[in-house]
């Protein structure tokens, strides 16, 4: 077997490894909410205290706080999450740049494949909130769609913090997808737009509360 070939055989390795090392260290987890938003959003940012509210709130019912483990809009979400009984997590991951990890993690992995780490944030997800942020922020958007969309995952509430930042994106999905026939009028319903992290937080812990009771007939 040439080199080329031994490396590619070791590559799937590292990728069942870090799958692994990921199910085992949030096994015990239990029902969590990603929240993603953009690491150049600091503390004088008003989106970084709507994230470090909404993290605490869900920390306070007792609901896991995931996010991509860096600074800005994730740092205050897990920062929030660390004043409640609920986990902290932090889904890190090894950039060119190398990315800073925020210090307000009960558990943090390090993950050099986004797609390992994409299936970590939904794995326990009833729910991801969506702040302001870049094409990192903009790929977990869609691709959630996407998986609630096609049914590949349980759908649970996708929410979009800040009208005014998001509005421009929902009219292109409304007057140019939906009106060439790319998106149906009820695939629009998958999004929620809130302008506060009390709204965004009322919604998830509703979804939460029918999940768990769901669950618990299921189980019976």
């Amino acid at each position: 077997m040439d080199e080329k070939k031994i490396s590619e055989a070791w590559r799937v390795f590292r990728i069942q490894s870090e799958l692994v090392d990921g199910i085992e260290k949030l096994a015990k987890l239990g029902s969590a909410v990603s929240v993603y938003g953009s690491a150049r959003l600091g503390e004088d940012s008003p989106f970084y205290q709507m994230a470090y509210d909404l993290g605490r709130r869900l920390s306070q019912q007792n609901i896991a706080v995931i996010t991509g483990g860096g600074p800005g809009v994730m740092e205050a979400a897990n920062r929030g999450a660390m004043e409640g009984p609920g986990a902290s997590v932090g889904l890190n991951i090894s950039l060119p740049e190398e990315q800073a990890n925020n210090p307000y993690q009960d558990i943090s992995l390090n993950f050099r494949y986004f797609f390992v780490r994409k299936f970590m944030f939904v794995k326990h997800a009833v729910g991801f909130v969506i702040f302001p942020g870049g094409y990192g922020t903009m790929d977990e958007l869609f691709e959630a769609l996407t998986l609630v969309q096609t049914n590949k995952v349980k759908p649970f509430p996708i929410i979009l913090v800040s009208k005014t930042y998001w509005l421009g994106l929902i009219d292109w999905i409304t007057d140019t997808m939906k009106e060439n026939g790319c998106v149906h009028a009820k695939d629009l319903k998958l999004l929620h737009i809130v302008d506060s992290a009390d709204e965004a937080a009322e919604i998830v812990i509703k979804h939460y509360h029918q999940y768990a009771a769901e669950k618990l007939i299921e189980d019976l």
